[in-house]
């Protein structure tokens, strides 16, 4: 049994109604010969107000967006078009009378597609037409016989072919019908508006004995030696049979996705991702070639194959892998301490990553196959503070990325803090952990005398991480060792400490005696008028250290002099204190 249907033709209308709205009409599908011509009908409108003095158009193959650069058909402007069409396509129609009827000659299979029209009425009054022609070029005539064909039972069999080439008219004979009957030719019908083909019937009693008898139709162009045949056979829409499984590549990597589709005629053959036509042919099988895939080619891909029986759709999914991106660090960087910090390191990668955060080589947290990691750290400490790293990592690649957390502190003076004598050298060392950098100063409560790090004639400071080492030295003649307060202060609080005094020199006035501390007191007096007179002319031609009710200037001793450097470091010698 033969089961065969026909391709019904019928006018596609964009606008509800003529005259006053943008709108065309043209056949949806239309049929030709290969090495004929083919005319396809045409008729626009555009909205009344629009007075254009010239009408212009252009048809377009395959797409209907001049952005992506279809090949023009026809161009009533210029006169120029694509290289495929050279030579062989011409307006019948008439723009002036919205008439856009397009022909098409010399025709060969890689002109079969889809045609769209655009008006152009002059400066932004253009339009393109969505809907369009979907041209078929055959090259066998359509022959269409009963669903069922049964003995005894009279049965019509007709050979239909299309018939919209105005410069050639096909003529039908049927073959291989001895014995079966005198055929009717019924002629040059409208099969819709617009489109036309010949028709020839054949009726006949089919018989047992007539079963596999091979019943043809042959057209043929007078004048020419052009010549179709075509047999008796099934009619059948598509069915994809062949299609790649889901596929998973390597970024970088060269991918071909394969569709195969069984049907009678050939179906056009259609691959699309998001609504996006991507490659498109009239073939029982058609590649989708990707050539160095990226993850934003990942996704669904799907196969359309139709033809004028019927459709068939299926999908494949493509699984794009690749190593993660570098990690990106959301966050508090800057913390008061006692507060809690959160992290978030998150990236992308395919399949998704192991997700690390490290400090100093120790994991602090850890997600495996997530692509975001939450770092919490409650109630933050000096300890807190300093560099992390965020690593993720697949099998195809690791990333990271290294970010700081400040941790924000009141002073600590640690107990390493501490004076220390040499010979007639005294040094006060004073350590402060802070966050931010505190400023630190000596004050000397027997002297009556506050110096800070600012004032480098006396005090040489280092930071290092979040450390700031001050040493202030004092030189002179061995004598009792003053008391020395380090008090370090920032923006949450201050701290003193009353440095531990390390050496002999605090055995120097029990040796001395009463009668020594007296002269020595005396000394420290007269020296004490003559440096303050040798101040009051210095301050003269610089400008002085302290403003008005700070502490006076007060010597340490008869040669005492207060250095800023280690003794590794240069230092002058001064009398007195800024």
């Amino acid at each position: 049994m033969i089961f065969l249907t026909t391709l019904p033709l019928f006018w596609i209308m964009i606008s509800a109604s003529r005259g006053g709205h943008w709108g065309a009409w043209m056949p949806s599908s239309i049929s030709a010969f290969e090495g004929t011509c083919v005319s396809i009908p045409c008729r626009f409108d555009f909205p009344d107000e629009l007075r254009p003095a010239v009408v212009h158009g252009v048809w377009y193959f395959n797409s209907p967006y001049p952005k992506n650069y279809p090949p023009v058909v026809f161009k009533s402007r210029t006169q120029v078009v694509h290289e495929s069409f050279q030579g062989r396509s011409r307006l019948l129609g008439d723009l002036g009378l919205r008439n856009c009827t397009l022909l098409l000659s010399s025709l060969s299979p890689e002109l079969g597609g889809k045609y769209y029209f655009r008006g152009d009425l002059g400066g932004y009054n253009q339009y393109t037409f969505s809907e369009h022609s979907v041209l078929d070029i055959i090259n066998t005539p359509n022959i269409v016989v009963p669903p069922e064909v049964v003995a005894g039972s009279e049965v019509e069999v007709s050979c239909m072919v299309p018939d919209n080439c105005p410069e050639l008219r096909p003529e039908l004979s049927w073959l291989g019908h001895e014995g079966l009957g005198e055929p009717a030719v019924l002629g040059r019908l409208r099969e819709d508006e617009g489109t036309w083909v010949q028709v020839s019937l054949l009726h006949f009693v089919p018989t047992r004995e007539a079963n596999g008898h091979r019943l043809g139709c042959q057209a043929s162009f007078p004048n020419t030696t052009l010549q179709f045949e075509g047999y008796a056979d099934v009619k059948y829409p598509p069915v994809i049979v062949e299609m790649n499984a889901s596929v998973e590549a390597i970024e970088g990597s060269h991918v071909s996705l394969l569709c195969g589709a069984d049907s009678n005629p050939l179906p056009l053959l259609t691959w699309m991702r998001d609504g996006t036509v991507l490659r498109e042919a009239v073939a029982e099988s058609l590649f989708l070639d990707l050539e160095e895939v990226t993850p934003a080619e990942d996704g669904v891909y799907a196969c359309l194959a139709e033809n004028a029986y019927g459709q068939d759709n299926r999908t494949v999914g493509l699984s794009v892998m690749y190593a993660p991106r570098k990690p990106m660090v959301n966050g508090t960087m800057v913390a008061v301490e006692g507060e809690t910090v959160s992290i978030l390191c998150s990236t992308q990668s395919n399949p998704d990553p192991i997700l690390t955060i490290f400090k100093e080589k120790q994991i602090l947290a850890t997600v495996i196959y997530e692509s975001e990691l939450q770092l919490e750290l409650p109630a933050v400490t000096p300890e807190d503070d300093g560099e992390y790293w965020c690593v993720a990592e697949n099998q195809y690649g690791q990333r990271a990325t290294t970010f700081n957390l400040s941790v924000e502190f009141a002073p600590v003076i640690l107990l390493e803090s501490h004076c220390a004598a040499a010979r007639d050298t005294v040094q006060c060392l004073c350590v402060v952990k802070s966050n931010p950098e505190p400023s630190v100063a000596f004050e000397l409560p027997s002297r009556n005398v506050t110096v800070n790090e600012t004032e480098r004639e006396f005090v040489y400071s280092e930071r290092s991480g979040l450390l700031l080492t001050s040493i202030l030295t004092l030189r002179g003649q061995a004598q009792a060792p003053p008391r020395v307060i380090c008090t370090a202060h920032n923006l949450y609080g201050t701290k003193s400490l009353e440095l531990p005094f390390q050496g002999a020199h605090r055995l120097m006035w029990a040796k001395i005696g009463p009668v020594g501390a007296v002269v020595a007191f005396a000394i420290l007096i007269a020296i004490v008028c003559y440096i303050t007179q040798t101040r009051r002319k210095k301050n003269v031609t610089e400008s002085p250290s302290f403003s008005a009710g700070d502490n006076p200037p007060v010597l340490f001793s008869s040669d005492f002099r207060i250095s800023g450097a280690p003794e590794k470091y240069e230092s002058r010698e001064v009398s007195t204190l800024e």
